[in-house]
């Protein structure tokens, strides 16, 4: 089929990095703040006297050079670090009736907040008001609930340790364990699946072991645009020869071939270093029959092995001194046929042996994986199953091989380790009791899933947010909305407006904090504040940017001036902690004693590793032993059954990190000005009559667990891709009104944004709403004329003021 042109669609074929990311880079700087300053900035990212970047959580090297930054950390910097500045004159202008139809990057491109603000109903503005009174409107709503169990804390992963602690200590002195955080939407799996198979919900690698690997296997992300450090450590480990097996329904040229812009040779002479050796693009949703075929492949070159009188291929050694379990997966790989393998992952029993084989000839391998393995209905399953594959051959807690959860926001590790969680261990509960002299409660409280069902039902009333964007992250937009509107009380704690701030509460509040960038001095002077990466490394980070407005607050502050605007208690010395943050450090510290000498071992520039246990192969499990976990069939949703069904997943574009849009370019994918797409193989157009560039409607195949019938999503443009058959991608947040509230993952409550069956159609032009709408509704969304589909509240491009860049 030949392709037709298509507006803002067309093909890439340059390597990752690049001269691509110095121009993207240098368009970030020139539009937010000017590249003179910005430059400075940059030079100061991820260095041991500078500041952690704000994106991603890769860790940063022990000898770092004068750039340790990357094009999307670039943007993130140049993003809070803007010159714009949201005012109260900005929001006296405009209704926020008004800002409902701007675009999300139209909101947050006005620029950083500068003053407390409280939304008033009878003028539809925010108004500006003092922080005296924000703090007392605050603690008068919440102490007016009739049970502490109304409110929901929520957390954004870019809150610093300091801030994190404070915060669920406020939240259990209040007397909840309600903390739904961005965790519980994205690496929930880990944090459940980890846990029961090796004794922690963390990787075992440390970036060293990326040196001494001769495998990686990378399953399910896309290092191009969610981590781009990484790509430098691949690059690396491909130049010295190691096997690099990527397992992902789309092609992505990060994963494929990287240019790094720090490279004088590759930049002068274009050249690039090749990244993957072997690309299999696996069905979405296919992971846990893929990873069953290579189990079955491992198992059959071990009893050929001991067939003909050799050792095996399977690590006996390791798995009689550290596992159980290994009969029960052997019975169900043996109970598992390839035809159902090959029908469930889409590649070929030949594919898959052939990768069995390069895992099971591979000394030491690392497994990293992404959201492409936790945003499933499988998603805990998934990663127990890799962990089942590395601990066949004694890949864990040796060097050079481990496994290695991508995690997104930056501290979203971190803030989970000093207390974030909604189910808290005991032992942690008794620590608390004993430091501070009060106990905490007990039952588990709520996750993103389980607190959006109860500000929809009107069981939690009061809702707080340490940052983020909760609604507009979270599947089931309608719902979510809707819950958001219910609400006696929510405060946003942020640095740049959101539409989370437009679905106003009977008392709504936007308390602007400083930026990862900004100088923080409080009492005792300037302040550090810390971070854990996704390698569990801990290091300090200080901002040097004068604040956007002295009329913000950090963090920390903010946190402590609600708890003592809202408890009746004078045994907490919030304003002593806030006075010098090496206090805080100090109470985390007595709470968690794997932070011991804290204070001092941040002093190092490379920060310090908390104690891994499953790194050293000590399992906290209760038999003291990792343990394979069987998990029967290939888990493929029976809703693919029919012959028209695809799955869905949604994606983030490159000019994007999570909800927050830097601009509508994927540049890597060909799209250029619009997320008004979605990528389907051109086999799947030919076969439904369609083709590139056609307008189409998606529509989900009802389930059992689906509330509110089929939805909808209308007016797509179809764009071919190199794409697995059977699978379609579109953007996320767009698309998540496609995913009922009640499809995730049974274990962890993770929303299955990566597992939706759906029907792709020409588009009948018959949605209230659809995607080139540009809009959202500023009221309930619209069902459509039958009455049984949601149609999608979100806006493709910025409708009010300029042209985003």
């Amino acid at each position: 089929m030949s392709k037709r042109e298509v507006p803002g669609v067309g093909p890439y074929g340059g390597p990752a990095g690049g001269w691509g990311a110095l121009q993207a880079v240098a368009r970030a700087l020139k539009h937010q703040m000017g590249v003179a300053r910005e430059a400075t900035m940059l030079l100061k990212v991820n260095q041991p006297a500078g500041f952690d970047c704000p994106g991603c959580a890769w860790p940063d090297p022990r000898s770092t050079s004068s750039f340790e930054f990357c094009e999307n950390g670039a943007k993130a910097v140049s993003w809070e670090a803007t010159t714009k500045r949201t005012t109260p004159e900005f929001f006296a202008q405009h209704k926020v009736r008004e800002l409902w139809d701007w675009s999300d990057h139209a909101l947050e491109d006005e620029g950083r907040l500068t003053h407390p603000m409280r939304y008033d109903a009878d003028s539809d503005h925010y108004v500006p008001v003092s922080w005296d009174e924000a703090f007392e409107r605050i603690g008068a709503a919440l102490r007016a609930l009739p049970d502490p169990n109304m409110a929901e804390f929520y957390t954004s992963g870019r809150a610093s340790n300091e801030a994190a602690f404070l915060y669920q200590l406020f939240a259990r002195r209040f007397g909840t364990n309600n903390f739904p955080d961005c965790s519980n939407m994205c690496h929930e799996p880990t944090s459940v699946g980890l846990p029961e198979a090796i004794g922690v919900g963390k990787g075992t690698v440390t970036l060293a072991d990326f040196d001494h690997c001769d495998a990686i296997f990378c399953i399910g992300h896309n290092p191009g645009t969610n981590h781009p450090r990484m790509l430098a450590t691949l690059r690396s480990a491909a130049r010295r020869g190691a096997k690099i097996v990527v397992l992902n329904p789309l092609r992505e040229r990060g994963l494929e071939r990287f240019a790094s812009p720090q490279d004088p040779v590759e930049m002068v002479t274009g050249r690039s270093t090749p990244i993957a050796t072997d690309y299999i693009q696996l069905r979405i949703g296919g992971d846990v029959a893929f990873l069953k075929g290579m189990m079955k492949t491992v198992l059959a070159l071990d009893r050929d092995s001991i067939s003909k009188g050799g050792e095996g291929v399977l690590d006996r050694a390791f798995i009689d001194a550290h596992t159980e379990g290994l009969e029960e997966v052997i019975a169900d790989l043996d109970a598992t046929a390839w035809s159902e393998i090959v029908n469930a992952s889409g590649v070929e029993r030949a594919d898959i042996e052939h990768v069995g084989k390069l895992y099971a000839g591979s000394k030491a391998v690392i497994a990293c994986y992404g959201m492409g393995v936790t945003q499933h209905h499988s998603g805990t399953a998934n990663v127990q199953q890799i962990v089942n594959l590395l601990l066949m051959r004694g890949n864990m807690g040796r060097d050079g091989a481990g496994i290695c959860p991508l995690r997104g926001h930056s501290n979203v590790q971190g803030d989970r380790t000093v207390g974030i969680t909604e189910v808290p261990p005991v032992d942690m509960l008794d620590s608390i009791e004993r430091v501070f002299g009060f106990s905490p409660p007990r039952e588990h409280g709520h996750g993103a899933i389980t607190a959006i069902e109860a500000m929809r039902d009107g069981r939690s009333k009061a809702l707080i947010c340490l940052g983020g964007n909760l609604p507009v992250a979270m599947s089931d937009t309608k719902v979510c909305f809707d819950a958001m509107r219910k609400l006696d009380l929510a405060v946003h704690v942020s640095t740049k407006l959101n539409r989370s701030h437009l679905l106003t509460a009977k008392e709504t509040l936007i308390l602007p904090c400083l930026g990862r960038t900004e100088l923080d001095v409080q009492a005792s002077g300037p302040q550090s504040v810390t971070v854990e990466d996704s390698m569990s490394m801990v290091h300090a980070s200080r901002g040097s940017l004068p604040p956007a407005s002295e009329h913000l607050l950090s963090e920390p502050a903010i946190v402590a001036r609600m708890a003592k605007a809202t408890l009746d208690d004078d045994s907490l010395d919030w304003d002593g902690w806030v006075a010098d943050y090496s206090r805080i450090r100090g109470l985390i510290e007595a709470v968690f004693p794997q932070f011991d000498g804290y204070n001092e071992r941040i002093q190092d520039p490379g920060g310090f590793r908390l104690f891994n246990a499953a790194a050293a192969r000590q399992w906290n499990t209760p038999a003291g032993r990792a343990r394979f976990i069987a998990h029967r069939g290939v888990m493929m949703d029976p809703r693919l059954d029919r012959d028209d069904a695809l799955i869905l997943a949604t994606i983030r574009s490159h000019d994007q990190y999570n909800t927050t849009i830097y601009g509508f370019n994927d540049r890597y994918r060909g799209i250029t000005g619009r997320r008004d797409v979605v990528f389907v193989n051109e086999r799947d157009l030919e076969a439904r009559g369609l083709q590139h560039g056609d307008l189409v409607d998606l529509e989900t195949i009802e389930s059992t667990v689906s509330i509110g019938g089929t939805r909808r999503l209308c007016g797509l443009t179809a764009v071919a891709f190199d794409i697995a058959p059977g699978s379609i991608a579109a953007y996320y947040p767009e698309a998540n009104c496609l995913v009922s509230l009640a499809d995730n993952d049974p274990r962890s409550g993770t929303p299955s944004y990566k597992s939706i069956p759906v029907l792709l159609s020409l588009s009948q032009g018959d949605c209230e709403v659809s995607a080139d709408a540009q809009t959202w509704q500023h009221g309930d969304v619209p069902n459509d004329k039958t009455g049984a589909t949601v149609a999608a509240e979100m806006p493709a491009h910025r409708r009010t003021t300029g042209t985003p860049s």
